[in-house]
């Protein structure tokens, strides 16, 4: 049975009816009747006897109304239990691509510090195609990844919007040379994509660290796509030039995953409220 509707059966109870509940859950009435059935369905036996827009509980509803309040009330304790837990120190294994933890999660880890001055946060730093798996394997809490991206076992949540730039030396040195990520970068995808769709031939040379990709073009090795707001913050900025590219190609979202069945304290749970602090997307 589903949380959300042991919690919209408890307010039709609660509040007397489909209306009521419907107002206090900020929802439409239609919602809470499609909650209701679907929870009658999951139990086998009627919930409510009805008469009208009348509504009482059945012997079955009695039943499932006491352990549906010891459930909530749980849910209550979790909660408090994991902020004391975050508050004393608890430990949250956040994952991201090199290019947000470059540009944009140390003010995240800023904000989650202030929010949580004790907790312990362990960050990784790998390809979207890693991180994916790792937040699957729950070797990862969450994980900062680019998109688009959708998986039935897993919670997504876009949290800032790239734009992807074809990166240059000003000096315009051996353009010929395609500089990526290794093989899961979701940047070195749409890097590849690109160049199918060029009419010069290129070689492609993988590289493993951003200032380091950074670094070669800069110094005319040749060139590559990144977000180019990582180029306005990188050291080489004064020697790199930044082309636009088509939208279908340049803009790529980034987003917050986490796995459907973690713990609260994962993915959004912690840093949803994190998020919401100006100066992240």
């Amino acid at each position: 049975m589903e949380f959300l509707g042991l919690l919209t059966f408890c307010a039709v109870v609660d509040e007397g009816g489909v209306l009521a509940a419907s107002r206090v859950l900020h929802t439409v009435q239609s919602n809470v009747t499609t909650r209701i059935k679907r929870l009658e369905t999951e139990a086998g036996a009627d919930l409510f006897f009805r008469k009208g827009r009348n509504l009482s509980l059945t012997p079955e509803g009695k039943v499932l109304l006491e352990y549906a309040r010891q459930i909530l009330h749980l849910e209550k304790q979790a909660k408090f239990a994991i902020k004391q837990s975050l508050d004393q120190g608890g430990e949250i294994r956040i994952g991201s691509m090199e290019s947000f933890a470059a540009i944009r999660l140390p003010q995240v880890l800023l904000n989650l510090h202030e929010a949580y001055p004790s907790i312990d946060v362990k960050i990784n730093a790998n390809t979207s195609r890693e991180l994916i798996h790792r937040v699957l394997m729950y070797e990862l809490d969450c994980a900062f990844i680019a998109g688009p991206f959708a998986h039935p076992d897993l919670i997504t949540r876009t949290v800032a919007t790239e734009e992807l730039v074809v990166v240059q030396s000003r000096e315009g040195k051996r353009a010929d040379t395609l500089i990526v990520f290794r093989e899961g970068c979701a940047y070195r995808e749409r890097a590849l994509r690109w160049l199918r769709q060029h009419v010069s031939l290129f070689e492609v040379m993988e590289m493993g660290t951003l200032e380091g990709i950074l670094g070669c073009v800069a110094f005319g090795l040749g060139v590559t796509l990144m977000p180019k707001a990582v180029v306005e913050q990188s050291q080489h900025k004064e020697r790199l030039v930044c082309l636009p590219l088509d939208p279908d190609i340049a803009t790529i979202p980034t987003l917050l995953i986490h796995h459907k069945e973690s713990s609260m304290q994962s993915g959004m749970g912690v840093l949803g409220q994190v998020l919401e602090s100006p100066a992240v997307a």
